[in-house]
């Protein structure tokens, strides 16, 4: 459950800082105000097992969930400035759950291991949050097809850029990991596992990033959002086994 607590955290933080830097002015406020339900969903999902597992704070998934219905009402009335408010609070309150729920209870913790932490947590969400968002509003552009393009492409941009900063990022643990294989360790399954989150998670989806910018440019929105489908489909999995295989580790891989 802490996998998964630790994965809806990241995933609403990156969520909320991709739609409050996604235009208003741009975007139709009803993009904000059906997604911050999605906010909400996923935040009470977090809130549940919360409920049911004592060692997990429950004040930051709760209070998340609760602004994000605010948020959606807030959108209801079209009032951007404070919808855009709300979603950085949503932000910083998933950003501090995921924080003081990793990393595990094994590793110890210092001021560099907080940093570190806030770091590993930041850029795994953007990740994930610019993803699912720019998929969310291409499948938007769908209902409402005369809206500009620019917020799209920007989050494309946005995409790339969070992938470039999470592989830095997670390059120390793999070559971690990668020093500690030996010829008799070479078929420990746990390669194929590091092979998945690298090929998959990461190169995979920044050539799928790279195929929907080239897609925009026809432009097509309908196929640039099948791509993004595909791309968070990736992202999940890269990052679950990204926590999965950072459960026993001093770095994120």
């Amino acid at each position: 459950m802490g996998i998964l607590t630790q994965f809806i955290f990241r995933l609403s933080f990156g969520l909320a800082l991709a739609m409050a830097w996604t235009p208003s002015r741009l975007v139709t406020s009803g993009f904000y105000r059906v997604h911050c339900l999605v906010l909400l969903g996923l935040n009470v999902v977090s809130t549940l097992i919360a409920l049911s597992n004592p060692e997990f704070g429950l004040w930051p998934p709760l209070l998340a969930a609760f602004l994000s219905y605010c948020c959606s009402v807030v959108w209801l009335y079209e009032r951007s400035t404070a919808g855009v408010c709300v979603l950085y609070l949503v932000a910083v309150v998933t950003l501090t759950g995921a924080t003081l729920t990793w990393p595990p209870a094994s590793l110890s913790w210092s001021l560099a291991m907080t940093v570190f932490v806030m770091g590993d947590v930041i850029t795994s969400g953007l990740v994930l949050g610019v993803t699912i968002t720019a998929m969310f509003l291409g499948h938007w552009y769908l209902n409402t097809p005369t809206m500009d393009l620019v917020p799209l492409k920007r989050l494309v941009l946005l995409m790339i850029a969070a992938l470039i900063i999470r592989s830095v990022f997670c390059a120390a643990g793999l070559l971690d990991r990668l020093m500690e294989v030996t010829p008799a360790a070479a078929d420990n399954p746990l390669l194929y596992f590091h092979a998945l989150r690298w090929l998959f998670g990461l190169v995979g989806a920044m050539l799928l990033a790279v195929m929907t910018w080239a897609t925009l440019k026809v432009p097509n929105t309908q196929s640039a959002t099948g791509i993004l489908y595909v791309a968070v489909i990736a992202t999940f999995l890269g990052e679950l086994t990204s926590l999965l295989l950072s459960l026993d580790a001093t770095c994120p891989v």
